[in-house]
């Protein structure tokens, strides 16, 4: 890197730096403007990178523990990445020690709580309110050729969603294992589609029990054929399967995800009843 400004990489969702998602982070991102963002996340190269700054006037929460929080993919701002979330928070965690944080997103304010277990940390963000809206038949239609998955693929317990919880994901649920794992898509139509939808990611989903799923989020919009670990889309995942009654009101969900990547990570999706937010959580550490 030949900026001035120190560049860390963590992985998110796993405690193996070779598993979960990695991220940049930029922990004092002050005087880079969005053109100097944009290229310190495309010369990295993940999915996403963060750049932390100094709160908004007003911002509620524990003196030295609140900021502003920006995402940028190696193509574009994203206006929420859970996945970097996490990993700026672990690497908070380790400078200024567990407890919470509150991050000022561009999708909003975003609580998140660092605990620690035995040298190891791991974070909870929670989203801003969720909810879910169907998509037109033409829209489903381009997705599934883009994808090259026949309709008869899809599982018909899973409808077809677009959930948002801070970022718009769509939903498309998997038949099968095997359909989940023989992912070979058409970057550029799918893209184009996401880009006209203000797609984030596609979130493919396989059901293995009530409460444990295997996912898998296409992401060209973002320049990368495939996210390992998504959190934003865990938590329009989550919001999605509750108001489907897909899950009870309060549930814990387990999301596996990078597995078909090579990089195994755990998102964990928590419910709570009388409460629309989703809180999604996972392990992170440095990566060398």
């Amino acid at each position: 890197m030949t900026t001035k400004h120190e560049v860390l990489r963590y992985t998110a969702f796993s405690g193996d730096p070779e598993g979960g998602n990695p991220a940049g982070v930029v922990l004092d991102a002050a005087g880079l403007d969005d053109a100097g963002m944009l290229s310190i996340a495309a010369e990295l190269g993940y999915s996403e990178s963060a750049f932390v700054t100094a709160p908004p006037e007003g911002l509620e929460g524990e003196a030295g523990r609140t900021f502003t929080i920006r995402y940028f993919s190696p193509r574009a701002e994203v206006p929420f990445c859970g996945h970097a979330t996490v990993a700026t928070a672990v690497a908070l965690g380790e400078r200024i020690g567990a407890g919470d944080l509150v991050f000022s997103t561009r999708a909003g304010t975003v609580p998140v709580t660092v605990t620690e277990k035995d040298g190891a940390l791991r974070a909870t963000l929670t989203t801003v309110e969720p909810h879910s809206e169907e998509i037109a038949e033409a829209d489903l239609a381009e997705a599934l050729a883009a994808l090259d998955w026949p309709a008869a693929d899809l599982d018909p317990a899973l409808p077809p969603r677009i959930a948002f919880a801070g970022a718009r994901h769509l939903v498309l649920g998997a038949a099968t294992r095997a359909r989940l794992a023989d992912l070979a898509y058409d970057f550029d139509r799918l893209e184009a589609l996401m880009r006209r939808l203000d797609l984030t990611t596609v979130q493919l989903v396989w059901r293995e029990s009530g409460t444990v799923f295997h996912v898998r989020d296409p992401f060209p919009v973002g320049g990368v054929v495939e996210d390992p670990a998504t959190g934003a889309a865990a938590g329009a995942f989550g919001a999605y399967a509750r108001e489907l009654g897909l899950v009870p009101e309060a549930s814990v969900l387990t999301l596996h995800q990078g597995t078909d990547m090579g990089r195994p990570g755990v998102l964990t999706v928590e419910l709570r009843a009388g409460d629309k937010r989703v809180r999604v959580s996972g392990a992170g550490t440095r990566i060398a």
